[in-house]
């Protein structure tokens, strides 16, 4: 079967929604002979900073010579881009291959009334390609929550805890401290887990961390030093030794360290790893992260909850000062609160609705946002947004498209059509 014919096969699984739980995916991965006991894995959860403390890692991993992999989701544009082998997106080839051993054991498991997710089925196709490439460490992204996350199935050296905020409210609870404790699902006995998370959400994963018998540290705030944070990157110091993180944002300092704690919990770590921290983060490559996009007045940026749109505004207030937004974002995202700290760096805004079953739309959004910016406009959809941007923007405006992945991921799709 051709890349596109399992591709349409696979999105089809998605009439089976979310299901959180293990016991299809352990099902699935048993039939598929286990390949997810066959690599040594970091597993990251949380809210805010997930993708970018992945990246951190599997590139300071790959720059120690070890044979990498990196699991994300959603993807931006290509489907391929979940699934990467030492910075290699998975090719069609062999996406190919492996949908031709995947797709007829998910189809059986369907026969015996066991139906598998999208995400589950996506989920044992990177672990098939880690295998069968070699991978010697897999950095594995939690895709909602963790407790019943499909990637729960691995059993990690380490797991990290990003910045944890109300979200997915109606899967895994509407207190901080439930979201925590879903989150907190990814601990293993004895596996050492990382996070940077205050209270009320350290107390939570502190008893799930002692009911699990896992090792808990907490990365302090006074442990970094921010000295200089750039539209390329920022540099910071933690505990004594100066870093630079290429990717732009003075809170991916705190990812970024984040990702320090968690690799120093590795074995090996003072032998292979510690020397190569610094041309790691270096060269760290995470796209649509306040990323300005070269030659043209625009910056890309996914931030989709209340904390990232916070700090998102006070970077781009310090960066590039006011700037024309273009915002759309999910049905179950903070929209208020959103707005509102965006409104601080844009008095003019065009809203619309992403691609998404789950986006709020344009009817919904509009009227939040003329609580909060001097004009709006609204647009059918992201490629209309982007032309219109384009179109009312000021000499020396700059754009900002953010709210969720889906809307980077059009504006991506715009670009390529429009400059390509």
């Amino acid at each position: 079967m051709s890349a596109g014919g399992f591709l349409d096969w696979l999105y089809g699984l998605q009439v089976h929604g979310i299901k959180l739980g293990l016991t299809n995916i352990t099902e699935l991965l048993r039939r598929l002979g286990d390949p997810q006991d066959r690599f040594k894995s970091v597993h990251v959860a949380g809210t805010d900073g997930k993708g970018s403390v992945a990246a951190c890692i599997e590139a300071v991993l790959r720059r120690s010579g070890f044979a990498t992999g990196l699991y994300t989701s959603p993807h931006l544009v290509d489907f391929n881009e979940r699934i990467r082998v030492s910075g290699r997106m998975i090719d069609d080839e062999r996406l190919s291959e492996l949908a031709a051993e995947l797709m007829p054991v998910v189809d059986r498991m369907a026969a015996e009334g066991m139906r598998c997710t999208f995400f589950e089925a996506t989920t044992a196709l990177a672990f098939m390609h880690f295998e069968r490439e070699g991978v010697e460490y897999a950095v594995v992204e939690v895709g909602m929550g963790g407790r019943f996350d499909a990637t729960n199935v691995i059993t990690p050296e380490v797991c990290a805890i990003c910045n944890i905020s109300l979200e997915h409210t109606e899967y895994l609870g509407c207190t901080l401290e439930s979201i925590a404790y879903e989150k907190a699902g990814v601990m293993k006995p004895g596996v050492p887990c990382v996070t940077m998370n205050s209270d009320p959400v350290f107390e939570t994963l502190s008893a799930v961390a002692a009911e699990k018998g896992a090792p808990l540290t907490r990365v302090l705030p006074e442990d970094i030093v921010l000295r200089a944070s750039r539209r390329d990157g920022v540099d910071f110091t933690y505990r004594g030794e100066d870093r630079t993180v290429s990717i732009p944002g003075r809170h991916q300092a705190a990812n970024a360290a984040l990702a320090i704690a968690a690799l120093s919990t590795l074995d090996g770590f003072e032998e292979r790893i510690r020397d190569n921290l610094r041309e790691g983060l270096a060269s760290t490559e995470w796209a649509c992260r306040m990323q300005k996009v070269g030659g043209l007045p625009l910056i890309i940026d996914v931030t989709h909850t209340r904390k990232g749109s916070e700090d998102l505004a006070a970077d781009i207030r310090e960066l590039y000062g006011k700037v024309l937004l273009v915002f759309g974002a999910l049905g179950d995202k903070d929209l208020e609160h959103i707005s509102e700290n965006l409104s601080g760096i844009a008095e003019r805004a065009i809203v619309t609705a992403p691609d998404s079953d789950r986006a709020a739309s344009v009817d919904r959004l509009l009227p939040i946002a003329e609580g909060f910016f001097e004009q709006v406009v609204p647009a059918a959809d992201v490629a209309e947004a982007m032309d219109t941007a384009f179109g009312m923007r000021h000499e020396d405006e700059t754009i900002l498209v953010t709210g969720s992945l889906h809307m980077a991921g059009e504006a991506l799709v715009w670009l390529r059509r429009t400059y390509s």
